[in-house]
């Protein structure tokens, strides 16, 4: 879930870079067939950042079943390295749509890296998807032994370092900044067997791929204060929205019916994964998965900006309400 290889950090900084060059999220989006009277679609191909990971499942299937064509819609998928990647492009104006993280996204609107509109839920917590693992012969039994120990995590300050903290602070230990450190997910099985970390906050299929090994998990990311946390949607910038109302409402309504097939079809994602992922058939069948959400909920979202606040992640109380495009009328 791999908003994870995300290099968030990195990100920001250069987002605001961008912005202070001129860059922000005025800046119109690609691939404009001009626009259509009477409400019709404004334009009809959307460049659409993704990653290929399991979050995305609900997009390749629209694509696959020709939910986006039934609306008129042309998308052309663009990878993008993580969630920061795609929020620079969104805001260079190079994609029209993107896959992010909520905390990375929440992060970059407070730090005023431009102004974002989410379109629609993507992927939520579940348990056993985020975990925190150790390797096999490894004196840490659970988070409680967490303190001072070098934890791996995809990108700092992140999904995956934000819920390790929530859960050492539920075991009574205070996290530290140096504590965590960076890795790519396809690294962390050597970092932890040569010792460079002692934990590593893990996704599938790598947790599948560690607990093959021996690997242990000591605790579950997604519980207690994080239990169905809501993780990544599909956003855009305020002023496309703005421009592309109509394409926009088509978009939510052919991922609507996606979303709403994998929502209770595991099988149909299990299907799709070896298609745009690396991940084997055999793998996507065993692999624990997050929850696909099937509407994009302000109070959902408000719960992650609010405990955000409470780790010190937001300095304010954000205004997700105004980040989030309402549902077309049906």
């Amino acid at each position: 879930m791999r908003l994870m290889g995300r290099t968030f950090a990195v990100g920001v900084a250069a987002m605001l870079a961008l912005a202070a060059c001129g860059g922000s999220d005025k800046t119109s989006a690609p691939s404009s067939d001009g626009a259509a009277a009477g409400g019709g679609l404004e334009k009809t191909t959307l460049v659409v950042g993704t990653i290929p990971v399991p979050d995305i499942a609900p997009l390749q299937v629209a694509i696959d079943r020709g939910f986006f064509k039934e609306e008129g819609l042309d998308i052309k998928p663009e990878v993008v390295a993580g969630g920061a990647v795609g929020i620079q492009k969104l805001l260079g104006g190079s994609i029209d749509l993107t896959l992010g993280a909520y905390i990375g996204t929440f992060l970059a609107q407070e730090k005023g890296a431009g102004k974002f509109k989410y379109v629609a839920d993507s992927y939520g917590a579940a348990p056993g998807a985020f975990v925190i693992m150790v390797k096999k012969d490894s004196p840490i039994k659970s988070a409680a032994d967490l303190k001072g120990k070098k934890i791996a995590v995809n990108t700092v300050r992140n999904v995956s370092q934000f819920t390790a903290e929530v859960q050492m602070k539920v075991a009574g230990v205070t996290a530290t900044q140096d504590q965590f450190v960076e890795k790519n997910y396809p690294d962390m099985p050597a970092a932890l067997e040569n010792g460079q970390v002692d934990a590593a906050a893990m996704v599938e299929p790598f947790i599948t791929v560690e607990s093959k090994a021996g690997g242990r998990i000591i605790s579950d990311e997604m519980a207690g204060p994080t239990q169905d946390l809501p993780v990544a949607g599909w956003l855009t910038t305020e002023s496309v929205a703005n421009k592309y109302p109509n394409t926009m409402a088509a978009f939510q309504r052919a991922l609507g019916k996606a979303q709403e097939l994998v929502a209770n079809d595991r099988k149909i994602v299990e299907e799709v994964l070896p298609n745009y992922t690396k991940i084997d058939a055999p793998t996507a069948a065993v692999i624990a998965l997050g929850s696909y959400p099937t509407s994009l909920s302000e109070t959902r979202l408000q719960r992650v900006a609010a405990l955000m606040k409470e780790y010190g992640y937001l300095k304010t109380d954000l205004d997700v309400k105004s980040m989030i495009i309402a549902p077309p009328a049906s």
